[in-house]
């Protein structure tokens, strides 16, 4: 959301059509589900950190050298937390 004023000089919020290229990028929605929850429902607990290993390498890797490096490292830390918080539910 965006905060602008209008003629009585009251804060108005506006909807921002921006797209969350880090946490939600609208092409792994496709089919009505996020490619992680799929990836989760589809892979064995090992083959599932193994896959969230395997992203925080890649976009660690190919930082500042395809995409904007800022969001390639929103994707480590997404990941690394993914990973994280992963590791702990199956812990307990």
């Amino acid at each position: 959301m965006s905060t602008q004023t209008n003629d009585a000089n009251e804060s108005v919020s506006e909807p921002t059509n921006k797209v969350d290229m880090v946490n939600h990028p609208p092409h792994y929605t496709a089919g009505g589900i996020e490619t992680i929850d799929f990836m989760r429902a589809k892979l064995s607990p090992k083959e599932f950190i193994g896959y969230l290993r395997g992203n925080i390498l890649k976009y660690t890797s190919r930082l500042g050298l395809k995409d904007d490096p800022v969001q390639d490292a929103g994707k480590i830390e997404w990941y690394a937390k993914e990973l994280n918080k992963y590791i702990q539910e199956i812990k307990s």
